[in-house]
């Protein structure tokens, strides 16, 4: 059976484009990662448009086979997609809350995951890699897709996670660098994975939260091994790690149902902060030499906000948050 296209993904695509290149001019920065370089989804690019249609403000466009909920990421005159490709039949998007979305079943047919790589200016298809050929081992919610985790690349690699599959890494000609598997794990009501990898220094950081064995894992972004892996106290979650940089130390900050965790670049706990909703997807960012983390399901009373000031001390601190978080939203200065 021949794959079914589905170009919703192009508005998302072309967006990410819109916001580094306006609607005639390249580049000026690169967007390495999910939300950017810094993890706040701005860009410094000025005289940009702020309406898009069909065919207004669109340089190109480029249909991508399958479906992908990732964003796409863009170093130089690159942009890197990931998709998966299903050659029996997929339900349609829906749109609204994701209330009535569960589906516990997992997929017969067979999947192609890829990874794909576009020319910025142009839009042409530079090269498609296969990475993985298969039934899923998994279900996934009917708003999610088997490729939402975005990739990371350092302008030599590009690095392509896909949650209870693999991440693989390759080079900006499409050649395979190194690949290394993620095991399926169950996710709550089969919702599915969606957690993007981080790169810092010479390491990718992936945090997978699940319903079996929740854990932190750093790998060595030249050969794929492993560096550590830290066991987790959580259930599902869908939020990337952060880096958190300032004067005192580098810190990766992971949001989570049961709690807020830093740990340093060697996997050790320094603080943690709990009182956040039951289910949490946000990236945590810093912005003025603050730390913000925040959750904030539909379904409950507590919906916080925490601001972070430099926590430091040798041990493990578990921060308390102030009264505010009674009335749904909390801000913790420490």
């Amino acid at each position: 059976m021949t794959p079914k296209l589905h170009p919703s993904i192009i508005p998302l695509l072309l967006g990410a484009v819109g916001v580094l290149c306006g609607s005639s001019t390249h580049a000026a920065e690169n967007w390495p990662q999910f939300r950017g370089s810094d993890a706040r989804g701005v860009s410094i690019t000025t005289n940009l448009p702020d309406r898009w249609s069909a065919t207004e403000n669109v340089e190109w466009k480029s249909e991508i086979p399958g479906r992908g909920w990732s964003s796409p990421v863009i170093w130089g005159e690159r942009v890197f997609v990931t998709t998966v490709i299903n050659r029996g039949e997929t339900e349609a998007p829906k749109k609204g809350l994701y209330l009535g979305g569960n589906r516990p079943e997992i997929p017969t047919t067979e999947h192609v995951w890829k990874v794909l790589c576009l020319d910025l200016s142009t839009g042409k298809m530079l090269w498609d890699k296969t990475v993985h050929q298969g039934r899923p081992q998994t279900p996934i919610h009917v708003k999610n897709s088997y490729a939402s985790e975005t990739p990371a690349t350092d302008g030599e690699h590009v690095y392509d996670c896909f949650g209870g599959v693999g991440i693989f890494a390759f080079d900006f000609d499409g050649k395979e660098v190194w690949k290394h598997p993620l095991e399926p794990r169950r996710t709550r009501a089969g919702w599915g994975t969606a957690a993007s990898p981080v790169l810092h220094g010479g390491r990718l950081v992936y945090q997978c939260d699940n319903d079996e064995q929740s854990y932190l894992l750093a790998l060595d972004k030249l050969t794929g091994k492993e560096v550590w892996r830290i066991l987790r106290d959580e259930k599902s979650n869908w939020s990337p790690p952060f880096v958190w940089q300032h004067a005192q130390r580098t810190e990766i900050v992971t949001a989570g149902s049961g709690a807020v965790r830093s740990y340093d670049l060697d996997g050790k706990l320094l603080w943690s902060l709990r009182g956040m909703s039951s289910i949490t997807i946000s990236m945590p960012y810093a912005a003025d030499g603050l730390l913000y983390v925040s959750s904030g399901y539909v379904g409950d009373k507590l919906k916080a906000l925490y601001r972070v000031h430099r926590v430091v001390g040798p041990r493990h601190r578990a921060l308390q948050s102030d009264d505010a978080r009674s009335r749904g939203q909390t801000v913790c200065a420490l």
